[in-house]
């Protein structure tokens, strides 16, 4: 007998998709949530968990707050009038202060918006968290990989004295 199909499931709270390596580059100074402006295939798309934030960027166009570069790929059944670009910047939605808050600060301080993380809150809303952040250093990044390193090695002497 043939196994049945397992369904594919759609995120409806949760999670989408990760900057992970934002944390490793970048010293978070403050995070901030925003919502995306975003049209039906592509929420359909995130749910599917489809998107990439590795390159993604946030910046200030004529005193609005937008994402760009975030990549969300087409939905496969969406129709041909629904068709959107993968890599185009989106809006997003934020407080006037915040937005000005964060507008400020990269240009005084020389900080950066690095996307987080994509989220769908208990509403069911798509969610970007955004991290007020600096860069760090090649001797900083060396240090947090001898840090990682050493915990994992703490760890397996730890679990081998039992």
């Amino acid at each position: 007998m043939a196994e049945p199909k397992k369904k594919k499931t759609l995120i409806s709270h949760g999670v989408a998709a990760q900057n992970r390596k934002a944390r490793f580059d970048y010293k978070i100074l403050d995070t901030y949530e925003a919502g995306i402006a975003l049209v039906g295939p592509e929420v359909k798309s995130l749910r599917a968990g489809r998107a990439t934030l590795t390159e993604a960027w946030a910046g200030e166009r004529d005193g609005e707050m937008w994402i760009f570069n975030l990549y969300i790929p087409e939905w496969q059944a969406g129709s041909v009038v629904a068709k959107f670009e993968p890599r185009r910047p989106r809006k997003l939605l934020l407080h006037r202060k915040q937005a000005e808050t964060l507008a400020g600060a990269i240009s005084r301080e020389g900080a950066t918006l690095v996307p987080l993380d994509i989220h769908f809150n208990d509403r069911g809303l798509a969610k970007l968290t955004l991290g007020l952040a600096e860069g760090k250093s090649k001797a900083d990044k060396r240090q947090a990989i001898a840090d990682r390193e050493w915990k994992r090695d703490k760890a397996r002497v730890m679990r081998d004295k039992g």
